[in-house]
Parts: C-alpha cells; sequence; structure tokens
C-alpha cells in the first residue's frame, strides 16, 4: 500500500488541516543540539528579543514583524537569544492487550501518536515514536520537518499488537539511551502485572516532562457479556472460566475504579500530565478538546 495511502487511514486531510493550527506546549525549557525553531511560552524568562532578519522562504510568519512590514513594506522576522530546541518522544503500547476493542486501542493509540507527530513535525520540532513490548521495539526519529511526516505515517500505520507487556524495563531502558530530556508521551493502556510506576520514575529522572495518554476500550468500560465463560489472557495464554452474574460485574467495576484511581493518583503524585480516553471518543474531539496539558491554538 502506497505511503500516501496508509497516511489517509489515519487522519483525514480535513482533521491535519485543523491540527496544523495547533502547537506543542511543554511545562519545561529543553536546551537541545541545535538553535530552536519555537518561542518558548515562557515569555521574559528563557527567551530574549535579539534582531531582526529578512524573512526567507518557509520561515514561520509567526515571527513576522507586521509593524516594520506596515512601515517598510518589508518582511522581517524576530530573532531570539535562547530559542527552545524540543523533542517530541512518542511511546506507543504495541503489546497483545492494546489488540483488543473495536476499534483497537493499538489502532486508536496509532490514530494519537499520528496526530501529536504531526502537530510536532510542522512546527519544525524533532519527533520520534517508538514501539513498546517487553521491552523497546522499532521506533523512528528523532526527525525534523515537514519531509517527515509521511514515513511517520506510514510507520504507525504498520504497528501490530503482538508480544507480551514490560512497561518499567522498555520505558527504563528507553530513559537510559535517550540522552537529552524532551516531552515524552507514553500511549499505552498500563495493563501490566508488574506496574508501570518505576518505568515512569525512571523518565522523570532524566527530566522528560511526561504525560502518559491511558487508553480504555469501550468493551472494557461496559463489558456486554454474560452467562458463563472462559476468558483467555492474550499475552499469557492463562485462561480462566468464570460466571458473569450481577455480583461478577460488581467486582469488576470495582477494581476498574481501582486500577483507575490508582493510575491517575500516582501521575498527578508525581507531576505526570494524565489524559485517560475510552477509544468511542472520536481522536478529534479528544485531541482538539482534551489534549489543553500540552497543545495550544
Amino acid at each position: 500500500m502506497p505511503t500516501t495511502a496508509r497516511g489517509q487511514e489515519l487522519l483525514s486531510p480535513d482533521f491535519l488541516a485543523q491540527l496544523e493550527r495547533l502547537a506543542l506546549l511543554s511545562r519545561r525549557a529543553f536546551r537541545g543540539r541545535v538553535k530552536g525553531e519555537r518561542r518558548s511560552p515562557r515569555k521574559g524568562i528563557s527567551v530574549e528579543f535579539s534582531d531582526y532578519r529578512p524573512y526567507g522562504l518557509g520561515d514561520d510568519l509567526r515571527y513576522v514583524d507586521w509593524n516594520i512590514y506596515g512601515r517598510l513594506d518589508r518582511l522581517y522576522v524576530k530573532l531570539f537569544v535562547d530559542e527552545e530546541d524540543l523533542c517530541l518522544n512518542l511511546l506507543l503500547d504495541a503489546s497483545a492487550s492494546m489488540g483488543f476493542g473495536s476499534p483497537s486501542k493499538l489502532a486508536y493509540g496509532a490514530k494519537l501518536a499520528a496526530g501529536l507527530g504531526f502537530v510536532g513535525l510542522v512546527n519544525l520540532e524533532r519527533v520520534g515514536v517508538g514501539m513498546v513490548r517487553e521491552r523497546l521495539a522499532d521506533g523512528v526519529g528523532p526527525s525534523r520537518g515537514r519531509t517527515q511526516i509521511l514515513p511517520l505515517m506510514d510507520f504507525l500505520s504498520r504497528a501490530r499488537p503482538a508480544g507480551g507487556t514490560s512497561l518499567n524495563e522498555a520505558l527504563g531502558a528507553w530513559g537510559l539511551r535517550t540522552r537529552e530530556p524532551g516531552l515524552a508521551v507514553l500511549i499505552s493502556d498500563l495493563m501490566d502485572p508488574a506496574g508501570y510506576e518505576r518505568g515512569l520514575k525512571s523518565l522523570l529522572e532524566h527530566r522528560h516532562d511526561l504525560h502518559v495518554i491511558h487508553l480504555l476500550a469501550a468493551e472494557e468500560m461496559n463489558p456486554v457479556w454474560g452467562g458463563d465463560l472462559r476468558l483467555e489472557d492474550v499475552e499469557s495464554g492463562e485462561t480462566r472460566d468464570l460466571t458473569l452474574d450481577a455480583e461478577a460485574m460488581r467486582v469488576y467495576r470495582g477494581r476498574l475504579h481501582e486500577f483507575l484511581e490508582r493510575a491517575e493518583g500516582f501521575c498527578r503524585a508525581n507531576e505526570i500530565g494524565y489524559h485517560r480516553v475510552v477509544t468511542d471518543t472520536p481522536v478529534e474531539e479528544f485531541m482538539l478538546r482534551q489534549l489543553k496539558g500540552f497543545l495550544v491554538g
């Protein structure tokens, strides 16, 4: 399948046009290896006006000084002493449990990653993507510029759920091999019997501005099954027979509530951005209305 077709499977042209008006917002300033292309949201602290230069093809129109244009009929852009070099690191859980639901949690997560990556690339940020299973699997980047949009879409469109989950080990390994801090976003259902807390803390120790997008399938929030069932763990292969009656459903809902409260509470306590979404929510609605923690228009 051509790359362009794969990209259109993930995000519609109309939605991409809406995303193009957005920018990433980090709660921290980062000093990268190359001169950045964005102004820090911390005006007057980490960014100072320096000079002007003539406008060049491809320059960001947001930096044009329109007052000078009105006086001289020439385009000049503002230069700043300290511009941020932001690297967006997208970590997508691609373990077998992410294949559950309709749409699957992985398909939904791939669209979210594509949307966030698109916002970063059109704003000339560096964007990298890694697949997370028992360990950090294949990935892309980090790279910069609009020419990387289609390769990013192509990579994400080929994501398939497989293998077990080991978030602590995978995130810890990724943190060790990442040489500089940035904006890190984990997209996952957080369904790991061993937990995820140690892995997330390892990313905080490496000074990442960390966000978690917690995915849940609609079928997990409101199971439609009942009666005598045989359930199989898609990652371990373990099977269990049970009768899903009113009491079992009550216990299930209680444990689900505890699971969600624990995840959100851990993130809040450690200053990690926490964003929960059920996959029956349109991706467009979630990104444009609910991801205000690090998307600004």
